[in-house]
């Protein structure tokens, strides 16, 4: 009875007229239950949204800072994230005065990147872990002609009410940055 059962089961597995499985077919020959081959990705699939720019500033030999986004975090936390982009011809080797006063915890960083909230006539400086290195971008020694880095950089959170900052990291132009969240 068993071996009946299992020779009808395995009868039933390999019905169909093709050696391969389905597997291994090439997706262009599945066919779509209308008769046309079946696309990869519908036309009318959403596109990548372009990453919104909320602040680009300039800073020396042809770097370029683009700030993307300045979110605040559910933890009370305000995170900045962007770009450091070198459009100029040669290597961008001068990032150290980006940590600012940073004892060699973080090596070379963001750390030195502040945001100051106006109105509420406040400084912010980059959060710590507890063994004190920043939570900021690290490892930033050289960017090369041509290269984009990302960043980012956590802050406290300004107030509520607090809608945008200055940002300001050394060797770059101070940007003010509109807060979402």
């Amino acid at each position: 009875m068993a071996a009946v059962v299992l020779a009808i089961a395995v009868a039933g597995c390999g019905a169909g007229s093709d050696d391969k499985p389905k597997a291994a077919q090439d997706p262009s020959s599945v066919k779509s239950q209308g008769g046309a081959p079946k696309s990869q990705a519908p036309s009318n699939a959403p596109q990548p949204t372009p990453t919104e720019v909320l602040a680009t500033v300039n800073g020396e030999a042809g770097m370029t800072l683009l700030i993307n986004k300045a979110a605040r975090d559910a933890g009370g936390f305000l995170t900045v994230e962007g770009q450091l982009k070198n459009t100029g011809s040669a290597p961008y080797v001068n990032t150290a005065p980006w940590r600012g006063n940073e004892l060699n915890s973080s090596g070379v960083s963001v750390a030195g990147v502040t945001l100051v909230d106006k109105v509420g006539k406040k400084r912010y400086y980059v959060l710590r872990d507890t063994d004190g290195r920043c939570l900021c971008t690290t490892g930033l020694a050289i960017i090369e002609a041509g290269q984009s880095v990302p960043f980012f950089a956590q802050f406290p959170a300004p107030p509520a009410g607090t809608t945008e900052v200055e940002f300001s990291l050394p060797t770059f132009a101070t940007a003010t940055v509109k807060i979402s969240g």
